[in-house]
């Protein structure tokens, strides 16, 4: 009688470690254009094979291709362009910031910055995004002044949230921006449960809930999915697959076994896999998403497929889990640089002109931070107490929990 094998654990592992060649065989890139573009009233089983390819409208040449192309006009990608890098030149200074010793943490969106900017060009006024820490480009594309965004990092006296919140989990209702929370996956169920409310009072006004591709592991995610597909409510469900969570690769969270716009699957919520790096791309099929929701038809699942070319935070450094070059080889590129060929290969921009947006950015950036450091930096004058500090956030308690606090002696 032979003996059982002896069982083993399959722990994932990325391909390639430090000092390897990056390798991104594992993506799987469909090409340009080859992806149809249904209509948004289509049977979810119909495009089930929507999870595994990748809907892309920028060629490797810079041209527009497909039937996802053609939405937006010169004008609207000079102003994403220009939403892009701004964003990219706030995290630069805001990172230089967090080395200066101006704020205690910093959190960039380095090489992400077409999801988050593309995709509130589809949203209204009155939408409301429920973000991660890594979506700053909700706000900067939405014209959210930069210097209230630099204030609540420096946590000094123009910090609407009033030093409540860590450096970047930013609030700001009027801009349909949800507060950020530092607690991974919260954020699912909350989108799900405001566009049920929507719902409910006959509104018109849609939610976009967002997610990385780690916190998928989380049960809110699954939570979210459940809710969002038995009652249908108009909202977005987005899956920032950007590779890595911290210093654990995508197939930790099940990335390996599958593509994670396939979860919606076992819900039958349509979904999406899309170029992240692509902002044409990101429209498009935030677009999509958009006019299902707002024709009642439902909820909607999206992975954009990207790369994290940053640090985790200015507390990681990357190069101990991944090659120091590995950005550079990303497939999908840079979002920026794509979208600036794309323009010059249309005749709508140029290099000089791309210098001078440059320098144009960079200025609007300075001169914000110059304004916000103004108010107070957290290397500037005497810390106040502890004390101190909890008295400014107890007067704005609600009359009946300062009277408790009151009674209790504290």
């Amino acid at each position: 009688m032979s003996s059982a094998p002896r069982l083993s654990l399959h722990v994932p592992e990325p391909t390639v470690r430090p000092g390897g060649k990056p390798d991104f065989s594992h993506v799987g890139i469909a090409e340009a254009g080859e992806v149809p573009r249904p209509p948004i009233d289509v049977n979810p089983s119909e495009i089930r094979d929507f999870a595994y390819t990748m809907i892309r409208v920028l060629d490797d040449n810079g041209d527009a291709v497909g039937p996802w192309a053609g939405a937006l006009t010169p004008d609207d990608l000079r102003k994403g362009l220009r939403d892009m890098m701004l964003t990219r030149a706030f995290d630069a200074r805001m990172l230089l910031s967090q080395r200066q010793g101006k704020t205690s943490f910093y959190i960039q969106s380095l090489g992400e910055e077409a999801i988050a900017t593309a995709h509130r060009k589809a949203l209204k006024p009155g939408d409301m995004c429920f973000p991660t820490y890594r979506q700053q480009g909700l706000l900067i594309a939405y014209g959210w002044p930069i210097v209230d965004m630099m204030c609540q990092i420096f946590a000094n006296e123009q910090d609407r949230l009033k030093g409540r919140q860590l450096p970047g989990l930013y609030s700001a209702k009027e801009a349909g921006f949800f507060t950020v929370s530092g607690n991974l996956g919260t954020q699912y169920p909350h989108a799900v449960g405001w566009a049920m409310a929507s719902a409910i009072s006959g509104d018109t006004r849609i939610a976009s809930g967002w997610i990385g591709e780690g916190a998928t592991a989380e049960s809110d995610f699954h939570s979210a999915l459940v809710f969002a597909s038995v009652y249908r409510p108009p909202v977005i469900l987005n899956v920032v697959n950007n590779q890595w969570a911290i210093s654990s690769y995508q197939g930790i969270a099940g990335g390996e076994s599958a593509k994670f716009a396939a979860r919606a699957h076992g819900f039958a919520i349509p979904s999406l896999r899309v170029d992240g790096n692509d902002y044409l791309a990101v429209y498009a099929a935030s677009l999509w998403a958009v006019e299902r929701a707002r024709a009642n038809l439902g909820p909607t699942l999206i992975e954009w497929v990207t790369y994290r070319a940053g640090a985790h935070s200015t507390s990681d450094d990357p190069s101990k889990y991944r090659p120091k070059d590995e950005w550079a080889a990303w497939p999908l590129g840079d979002p920026i640089e794509r979208l600036k060929i794309h323009l010059i290969r249309i005749g709508a921009w140029t290099e000089e002109r791309h210098k001078q947006m440059q320098a144009e950015v960079e200025a609007e950036v300075l001169e914000a931070a110059k304004v916000a450091e103004s108010h107070g930096t957290l290397h500037d004058g005497p810390k106040p107490s502890a004390s101190s500090m909890f008295e400014q956030v107890y007067k704005d308690m609600p009359r009946h929990l300062r009277e408790q606090r009151q009674q209790l002696g504290v």
